[in-house]
């Protein structure tokens, strides 16, 4: 995608008209540039829309927030305001970079080339427009040839870019237009590698690429374990790229003579302070490697005093410090494993190694923080190296461990002598008529003791004097589910299926009681009101009374399924055309109590 540095200027093609600033605008510019360029992107959105809240007609404020969304991972508002940035200037060729840019994100390519062929065609030979229409091309026509063939290509992708250009010994490369023809070359077509190895300027980016700049071995961060890798030759690294480095080291041993003796000549044109800086930094290469061996041999005291002495020649490369992290996390040592990977995270940013990186160090602390068991901590970790870098795993991991936090919370809350004391709370609330207090304690008692059926039948009472009857409904089927056996809940149901004007599900359920304690007297008094309400107030109904009734009734999927009963709608036709069959039928109790059913339902009326 396009670049998304931050404007720190007022405009960039010439107007026939004089642009007036709010200074307090401005301000709150440059501040959201400072948190931009720290990767700080939430402040930074914050401060642009200050900026825009001042001063809404500036289209600058809208192309940085556009590029601080988009850095965020939030492409569709990073799209909104590139189109209000082209709207506010259309002459602003920024502008519809941030659109190609967002489209791009949002994988909305044909509309991607289309703004960025809008943009050259005002602004023919723009560097910015016509990177991101090759690069949106690009992937829209698929991956690059020889992405299969190990995943070579990235390797030369924009971050060894950042990096050639931070070493002062490559920099001036990005000069160099056919060195900068070879390595488009190489990701376009990672496989043409071997023939340009007798460039010794790719063997020493090569060393980039593999060595500096706080690279190596997190490639593979998210296979961290407390399993040590095998020291056999055939394994694969876990948490550690040591085979990659050291074939590629291999690789880099075997140049040509002509690569030695330019390296000795780069040499000889630094100062004594960089030349020692320099070979400080080689050595620190190799006490990682040999570190990375101690590692893979289960030498874990002699791989951290290996990857010490690494720091101590080269304190600026993090990666050295998220080495120790992952000898720390196999051995089990998590607190050490935390405070190494704060340390390679500070380092970092202090040196400004790739966000990945970063990322990578966060996620493993979060890992670590998650086997102490501090799942709040490693949850937050998770968030910190969200911001560092997006990477979907660690999205995933992040809401693994919310849910199991959400699981744990719940389960640390239950106590089944404050849900009681609770409970005695609402019962004495109930008592005194304070019906929405009785909820209150209810729920109280509920949440400490989710499987306590006397506690959510009381509290279906409570619903029932507030007019909750869903919610009554709701806790009083649990209460079943939790005690089949328990008659309270049993009548508490059909009291709620009266009021709710199901006599026939109110029926079934005073029956249920009955038969588990025949001498209940709720489920008995329930009944005989029930069976009084179906029998004789149908007679005291107005029509109107009656189909509303029966439409409640219709809606219950058991009175559904019983009247598609070919047998049941059979015997409803006998009933008017052949009596002697239908009472033949209600012989079989099955057959007599789904008609009894559809009667106090409302659905079959009885003369």
């Amino acid at each position: 995608h396009t670049t998304t540095q931050p404007h720190n200027h007022t405009t960039t093609q010439p107007h026939n008209h004089t642009t007036m600033t709010n200074p307090e605008a401005e301000k709150h510019k440059a501040i959201g540039n400072t948190h931009l360029q720290s990767n700080n992107l939430t402040a930074a959105i914050e401060s642009y829309t200050a900026a825009i809240n001042l001063d809404g007609t500036n289209h600058l404020y809208y192309s940085n927030r556009s590029a601080a969304y988009l850095k965020k991972g939030d492409a569709q508002n990073a799209l909104d305001d590139a189109n209000s940035t082209i709207a506010l200037d259309p002459n602003f060729s920024k502008g519809y970079s941030r659109k190609g840019a967002a489209l791009h994100a949002l994988k909305r390519y044909n509309d991607a080339i289309a703004a960025f062929e809008e943009g050259l065609k005002k602004f023919p030979g723009d560097t910015a427009l016509e990177k991101g229409l090759e690069d949106v091309k690009r992937e829209k026509e698929g991956p690059p040839r020889g992405a299969a063939a190990g995943g070579l290509g990235g390797m030369f992708g924009q971050q060894l870019l950042q990096r050639i250009a931070l070493d002062p010994k490559t920099r001036h490369y990005l000069n160099d237009k056919e060195f900068m023809a070879k390595i488009q070359m190489l990701q376009r077509d990672p496989n043409s590698l071997t023939a340009m190895l007798s460039d010794p300027r790719i063997m020493e980016v090569l060393g980039v690429a593999l060595g500096g700049g706080g690279a190596g071995m997190d490639d593979d961060d998210d296979k961290d374990s407390d399993k040590p890798p095998s020291p056999s030759k055939n394994d694969k690294p876990q948490s550690m790229d040591v085979d990659k480095q050291q074939s590629q080291q291999q690789q880099q041993s075997s140049s040509t003579t002509t690569q030695e003796k330019e390296e000795e000549e780069d040499l000889s044109q630094l100062s004594p302070a960089e030349q020692k800086k320099k070979q400080d930094q080689k050595l620190a290469v190799q006490a990682k490697l040999r570190g990375n061996d101690l590692y893979k041999a289960k030498q874990f005291d002699e791989a951290l005093s290996a990857y010490d002495e690494a720091i101590a020649l080269d304190p600026t490369n993090m990666t050295f410090h998220s080495n120790k992290a992952a000898v720390y996390f196999t051995s089990k040592r998590y607190d050490e494993c935390i405070a190494s990977c704060r340390e390679a995270v500070e380092v970092g940013k202090a040196n400004r190694a790739p966000f990945e990186e970063r990322a990578k160090a966060l996620t493993r602390c979060a890992k670590a923080y998650q086997k102490k068991g501090d799942l709040e901590m490693a949850i937050e970790c998770c968030r910190e190296a969200q911001l560092e870098s997006f990477d979907k795993a660690t999205e995933r991991m992040m809401k693994n461990m919310e849910l199991e936090k959400k699981k744990m919370d719940a389960a640390a809350y239950l106590d089944d002598g404050l849900a009681e004391e609770a409970k005695q709370r609402g019962n004495e609330h109930f008592r005194n008529k304070e019906w929405a207090d009785a909820v209150k304690e209810y729920e109280e008692a509920v949440k400490r003791a989710p499987n306590n059926a006397p506690i959510r039948n009381n509290l279906a009472a409570a619903l029932c004097k507030i007019m909750d009857f869903n919610g009554a409904k709701t806790h009083i089927d649990k209460a079943i589910e939790i005690d089949p056996k328990y008659v309270k809940a049993w009548a508490r149901k059909g009291d709620i299926e009266v009021i709710c004007k199901e006599n026939h599900k109110a029926l079934e359920s005073y029956k249920k009681g009955l038969e588990l304690d025949p001498t209940n007297a709720a489920c008995k008094d329930g009944l005989r009101k029930v069976t009084a309400m179906i029998n004789y107030g149908a007679s005291t109904m107005t029509e109107e009374e009656k189909m509303d009734r029966a439409r409640k009734g219709m809606a219950d999927p058991e009175i559904q399924s019983i009247l598609q009963d070919p047998v049941i709608q059979q015997i409803l036709k006998d009933f008017n055309e052949n009596p002697q069959a239908a009472n033949q039928a209600m012989m079989n109790p099955a057959v007599r109590a789904k008609i009894e059913k559809l009667i106090a339902s409302g659905v079959v009326q009885t003369a």
